[in-house]
């Protein structure tokens, strides 16, 4: 806990085996409460290395994609009544230890949402992330900044710590299962005018990192594009979209589709 609030970190997990011990064993585990992960159809062991690790572990039954795994870490984290809620990829590409940091701007009540920026401190491609995803990186933050009126270092880093009432708030359930689900969840949060502040994460690009490929990218790419087009018309007030609405369909409404080992 930090300032009496219950810290929880959401792992979304995807044959993540080989990474998950050392990612967990990273988590500043004096402050954090509970740790959730959530594996999407893993072929390999991920479950049983979750067990071993005594991390509380939900199983889909059928693979549903990025986002919708996502989808399932915030329900279950809200079931637990957390404060401030961290979302960790066990694949080791982001520092765990940068928890701290992040909850605490939370906990302090200075900002609602807080990402992991990979861009801020200029040494991605010495983390080894690869030259076309910095190029694409940047060029795609830049048009969502010039569309939306915002202006962040990115908006595609996949390291996030959210309030409860950003959970709570966010219609997320109309969101994609896949990739583009990580932007259009910040572009509610702005949308909805939360707070959102971004620290320095050292990139770590590993050969068992779980990346997504040139055809992925450009997909996801073209996802962000339309995600952006979409906050600017709904703001206009010109073609409101379904993933603006405050009426969308919250994740405290999904139902339970998935079993706690």
């Amino acid at each position: 806990m930090l300032n009496n609030k219950k810290i929880t970190v959401v792992m979304p997990a995807y044959n993540a085996a080989k990474t998950l011990v050392k990612t967990y064993e990273q988590i500043p585990h004096q402050i954090v409460d509970e740790v959730i992960l959530v594996d999407d159809k893993s072929s390999d062991n991920t479950i049983e290395i979750s067990k071993q690790l005594n991390i509380r572990t939900f199983v889909h039954e059928k693979n549903q994609g990025y986002g919708g795994n996502q989808k399932t870490c915030y329900q279950e984290a809200l079931k637990l009544d957390s404060d401030i809620i961290i979302m960790l990829h066990p694949d080791n590409q982001y520092d765990p230890r940068l928890i701290t940091a992040m909850s605490s701007l939370i906990a302090e009540n200075i900002y609602d949402v807080v990402l992991g920026s990979r861009i801020l401190g200029g040494k991605s491609l010495e983390g080894g992330m690869p030259f076309y995803k910095l190029v694409l990186n940047r060029l795609l933050t830049l048009i969502e900044n010039i569309i939306i009126g915002k202006k962040l270092s990115e908006y595609h880093t996949g390291y996030r710590a959210f309030s409860k009432k950003v959970l709570q708030t966010l219609p997320i359930l109309e969101n994609s299962d896949d990739f583009v689900f990580d932007n259009q969840m910040l572009l509610q949060a702005l949308f909805f005018d939360f707070k959102v502040g971004e620290i320095s994460c050292p990139t770590r690009y590993e050969k068992d990192s779980s990346s997504i490929n040139f055809k992925r990218s450009l997909t996801y790419g073209f996802g962000v594009l339309e995600t952006a087009l979409k906050y600017r018309l709904t703001k206009s007030k010109i073609l409101p979209s379904r993933i603006f609405k405050k009426e969308g369909q919250k994740i405290l409404a999904q139902k339970d589709a998935k079993n706690k080992l």
